[in-house]
């Protein structure tokens, strides 16, 4: 089990030792640091359990909120927070909820907040060995489905823009990429164009995701050569099965 777990505070507190402390004796490594975007650097990469322990400075931090939201976006952390509801309001105006796996309010239950933390680390741990799927498409409440959809098998990251996109696979690199064919601004054939063109890149699986389904727009996509397409329309079952036929058939089980 990944038993790391970077636990974010403003200097050291009674509860937060007693914190601290529980998690240790709980058998998990407990790397303490600052809420600052210098001192957060350091753990871009590893832990992949945040514990953020709030407080009335949370107001004055807002480019250290800015950087956590983003590299828990782009390395797919799992952020907990413990604060009361004055803190998470404040946090919410930068951070979405949906961001934040755990939230514990205080009063605090030490005992509680030590368990869920050591099965966030387990899910961490089989979480790490599934294959990681890139969805991007502009449309909000598609790239919910989906992820919804995708979440039971596969570690799934969103992105809503071709830019995003890009973004993304200048540190991270996915086993397959949904992509979406008509995106505003970047494209899905540009965003492709861009994939191929890098050495890095150049390899990764990408999968278009289009609404039509006549010859015609078939025959369209096909002809820029992505490893496959899926049409937007195909129920759950269908969808969830051609990923895995993907995975099947090239190896990558």
């Amino acid at each position: 089990m990944d038993n790391k777990i970077l636990l974010i505070s403003s200097g050291s507190t009674f509860m937060v030792n007693a914190i601290n402390k529980n998690l240790t004796e709980a058998g998990l490594e407990v790397i303490p640091t600052e809420p600052k975007v210098n001192m957060l650097d350091k753990y871009r990469k590893e832990p992949n359990v945040f514990l953020f322990y709030l407080g009335p400075f949370v107001d004055e931090i807002p480019d250290a909120l800015i950087y956590l939201r983003d590299i828990c976006v782009e390395n797919e952390k799992i952020l907990c927070m413990i604060g009361d509801a004055t803190e998470y309001d404040i946090i919410l105006k930068t951070i979405p909820g949906d961001l934040i796996a755990e939230k514990f309010e205080r009063p605090l239950d030490i005992k509680k907040v030590t368990e869920r933390m050591r099965e966030l680390c387990l899910f961490n741990d089989e979480l790490s060995r599934r294959k990681n799927i890139l969805l991007v498409d502009d449309d909000p409440t598609f790239l919910k489905l989906v992820k919804g959809w995708l979440d039971e098998e596969y570690k799934v990251t969103i992105v809503n823009s071709g830019m995003q996109a890009i973004t993304y696979l200048a540190t991270n690199t996915p086993d397959l990429i949904l992509l979406d064919y008509e995106m505003p601004v970047t494209s899905g054939p540009q965003v492709l164009e861009m994939i191929r063109s890098e050495g890095r890149t150049q390899g990764i699986p990408v999968y278009f995701l289009t609404g039509k389904g006549d010859k015609e727009s078939v025959m369209k996509v096909v002809g820029l050569k992505p490893n496959g397409y899926l049409l937007k329309t195909m129920p759950k079952s269908e969808l969830l099965q051609a990923v895995r036929d993907f995975f099947v058939t090239s190896k990558k089980i």
